[in-house]
């Protein structure tokens, strides 16, 4: 297959973008989401990829989709930022275009793009976590995307870590999301400073705020990364917590390679040397089996469009076509 279309679906922007058999974007577009809306969503979505049709010849449209897709790759069945429940946005768009179109959970189509183009090319077994705001995470297998009898597999970001913990946007407590995204790092950050901590008060200095709410993630990242005790500290407990939660999940899927990409990933150092210490000090049995590699991702923001544009290439798994 030669061109595709790939489309990422965030809560406030869709991007979109052509893209060749090596992973490469050519013309790019995008649109706002109007979130509130499922028929505006798919509007924006068919308006966007219509105008590269218009200049291309295109052969299947992919769509990365924050929610939990269906295994048949065409039905988001639910989406907590957006205005979809049990939508065929495969069907929808495919009919509007008449052109071959799949969605895919946009964890998955991110960590598609590393596998098939980035961090993870050289390898069949991947585990990724992107660590933003919350974690997407997705697994590959054998060379095949790990996707469970109902397409909800891997989400890793919600694996309980603390029984009874924070609670998580999910319902539950507990969730690994709550201790190790840029969430996390904000909560810890701002309950530091409102407690009066002499190093907290130092780090919202070097942010150049006075107001403990006006911290941010990345002002965190930033003054870590300028030597800040605190905000060093604070994205070290916060990598301790991602080393845990990984030497966890690599007990289940045994990936030669973890990928950690997401705006915390920007950290670099400061975040995954003390996720990997973590990981060697409780991974169970660490004498007597293989460890994984550790990298960071390497496509940065254009990493679920581009996998979402390969995934399109791709035929469905054959226990979703038998379903």
């Amino acid at each position: 297959m030669g061109l595709t279309i790939g489309i990422d679906v965030g809560g406030t922007k869709i991007a979109a973008g052509v893209v060749d058999e090596h992973g490469t974007i050519g013309a790019r577009t995008h649109r706002d989401t109007p979130a509130d809306s499922a028929d505006g969503t798919a509007a924006a979505i068919c308006d966007a990829a219509a105008e590269l049709i218009a200049e291309h010849e295109i052969e299947a449209v992919g769509i990365g989709a924050a929610g939990f897709v269906s295994s048949d790759r065409s039905t988001v069945l639910f989406a907590p930022n957006l205005a979809w429940r049990d939508e065929p946005l495969g069907a929808r768009v495919s009919e509007t275009l008449n052109i071959p179109v799949v969605v895919e959970n946009d964890a998955n189509a991110a960590a598609w793009g590393e596998f098939a183009f980035g961090a993870a090319k050289d390898v069949e077994h991947m585990l990724c976590l992107t660590v933003g705001t919350g974690i997407g995470g997705a697994v590959v297998s054998d060379g095949e995307m790990l996707r469970g009898a109902h397409g909800v597999a891997a989400e890793l970001g919600h694996m309980r870590v603390v029984p009874g913990g924070h609670r998580c946007g999910c319902g539950s407590r507990g969730c690994l999301e709550q201790y190790a995204s840029g969430r996390a790092l904000v909560r810890e950050g701002r309950a530091q400073a409102e407690s009066g901590s002499i190093a907290a008060a130092q780090m919202l200095s070097v942010c150049g705020i006075t107001d403990p709410a006006q911290l941010t993630g990345p002002m965190i990242t930033e003054a870590a990364m300028a030597g800040d005790p605190c905000a060093v500290e604070l994205l070290e407990d916060l990598g301790r917590w991602l080393g845990e939660g990984l030497a966890s999940l690599a007990t289940m899927f045994d990936p030669t390679l973890i990928v950690i990409g997401g705006g915390v990933s920007a950290a670099r150092d400061l975040l995954m040397k003390s996720a990997e210490i973590a990981f060697e000090k409780v991974l169970p049995a660490k004498s007597n089996r293989p460890h994984p590699t550790f990298t960071l991702a390497l496509l940065g923001n254009d990493a679920g469009l581009i996998g979402a544009a390969d995934l399109a290439r791709r035929p469905a798994p054959v226990q979703a076509l038998a379903r």
